[in-house]
């Protein structure tokens, strides 16, 4: 992969970030983290579950080891490989087994992104997938510590989900399109 495509990868992830995760609200937790540029954008050349999988052991031992002052969170974004949503939901499981391996189950976590992104019990084109839907496959490594201080730090965590729904069902599939193809 380029350096120029790898460029163009992380602009539209950073684009999605500001505009539907922060513009939003979508994650009241996302803009600090942002504004302080704590954000580590890496693009896999992996082709296949097995490449994926060694670059995410190599990133979770990275922010393992990185200054969360330097390095708060990971977003492995992987363009070539688990573009099925059903395939790239099933590798979850696969993360969450190479966090327990490594002995970094409670030290960190991952969260998924996705294009097609589904919750459980919805059909593809509610408007609340969207909350999780991401120009290109994503896995976003967090540090459980940051996790637990955003949490307290806010009032009610269980009402972000419902506010989310809210704002995207006002927002309309025609407003979410907008937010990206409009200057």
């Amino acid at each position: 992969m380029t350096l120029q495509h790898r460029s163009v990868i992380i602009n539209s992830t950073q684009v999605w970030l500001e505009k539907a995760v922060i513009g939003l609200n979508l994650c009241p937790f996302a803009k600090a983290v942002h504004v302080r540029k704590q954000i580590r954008y890496v693009v896999s050349d992996a082709t296949c579950e097995q490449g994926l999988h060694s670059d995410l052991l190599r990133e979770l031992r990275c922010l393992r080891d990185a200054d969360p002052n330097e390095i708060d969170t990971t977003l492995l974004i992987h363009p070539n490989v688990l573009t099925d949503f059903l395939d790239f939901n099933d590798f979850l499981d696969v993360a969450d087994t190479l966090l327990e391996e490594v002995d970094l189950n409670g030290i960190l976590q991952i969260a998924s992104f996705h294009p097609n992104y589904q919750f459980a019990g919805t059909k593809p084109d509610d408007l609340e997938n969207y909350t999780n839907r991401s120009p290109y496959p994503t896995l976003h490594i967090l540090r459980e510590e940051s996790v637990t201080r955003a949490v307290d730090a806010f009032s009610d965590t269980d009402e972000i989900f419902h506010k989310n729904r809210e704002t995207l069902h006002k927002l309309g599939i025609t407003g979410w399109q907008k937010l990206f193809f409009t200057k």
